[in-house]
């Protein structure tokens, strides 16, 4: 589903801080719970109990590092998950390992429903014989954006910017507060030195010319219905066939086909990373000694 190696993609000092952020959110003072469980040699099985594409397992790891517990995996990043699947198998102190499961699991889960939507609407985009890209948006969990967008890469969709550093996006308001089309993507282009590109939303096939004109290198159609959004970046593209189109808002998994056409470069959906279910995942003890068995009754 996904290239391989992508975890490089994530630096271990970000990773490490991540975690320790969200085990300081979870766990900001006395952990009570350790006395309970205490401090012996443990092990536990991570099962998957519902179908998608599991991803995250660099957050997974880091969590539990940091609190002195080893993962195995059984399954890799970009697995496609049939319920019931043992994923991986956790060791460490019992402490540790109750400590970090519910951080662990809760990001497992996030990742790994962003990487399935993905995987969806990458899907119902080839089967119509597309060729451009699916994409998220920057419509992400403040906190959790890196554990969405790698997610979304996962998943086989482009990331699209990582934050307002990554391409220069003139929105309505930009262009509102800046006097004009022309004038904001003017103003962009001054500060956009080689490696960024400048993207303009635009509500209309004249906003697109002027946006093309003054040198724009991605036009977004935002909010197009498909009937509109088809001509109007065929006869953007007739004049100005090296500019992007990207088209945006009310597309959904369901009718994503409707948005696939001949002059659409990019598909962009909030949706990937706002409203993608979680995957649901468990954490469970065994004895040492004793063959992990997964039961409904204790999920």
């Amino acid at each position: 589903l996904s290239l391989p190696g992508l975890e490089l993609l994530l630096p271990p000092t970000t990773l490490a801080a991540l975690a320790d952020s969200w085990l300081r959110e979870d766990c900001p003072g006395l952990n009570h719970a350790a006395l309970v469980s205490g401090a012996a040699p443990s092990q536990a099985v991570l099962w998957a109990k519902s179908p998608g594409v599991l991803a995250g397992r660099p957050f997974f790891d880091a969590i539990f590092a940091r609190v002195n517990c080893q993962v195995s995996w059984f399954l890799p990043e970009g697995a496609k998950l049939v319920p019931v699947a043992k994923v991986a198998e956790v060791r460490g102190p019992a402490h540790c390992l109750l400590l970090g499961e519910r951080v662990a699991l809760n990001t497992l889960a996030r990742c790994s429903g962003v990487a399935s939507a993905a995987a969806a609407a990458v899907e119902a985009a080839k089967g119509t014989g597309w060729t451009g890209h699916v994409a998220g948006t920057r419509k992400t969990t403040p906190g959790f954006r890196l554990v969405e967008k790698f997610g979304l890469l996962v998943g086989g969709a482009a990331a699209h910017r990582y934050d307002l550093g990554g391409l220069v996006m003139v929105k309505d308001n930009h262009v509102l507060a800046a006097g004009g089309v022309e004038k904001a993507v003017q103003a962009a282009r001054q500060v956009a030195d080689f490696t960024l590109k400048v993207e303009v939303e635009c509500s209309s096939l004249q906003e697109a010319v002027e946006a093309a004109k003054a040198g724009a290198d991605l036009v977004l159609l935002d909010n197009f219905r498909p009937e509109e959004l088809h001509p109007t970046a065929a006869a953007l593209k007739a004049q100005f066939p090296g500019v992007g189109v990207e088209a945006s808002g009310g597309i959904t998994l369901a009718n994503l086909p409707q948005f696939c056409g001949p002059h659409i470069d990019v598909l962009s959906l909030g949706m990937l990373t706002q409203a993608a279910p979680a995957l649901d995942f468990s954490l469970k003890l065994f004895p040492e000694g004793a063959t992990p068995m997964y039961n409904a009754h204790r999920s």
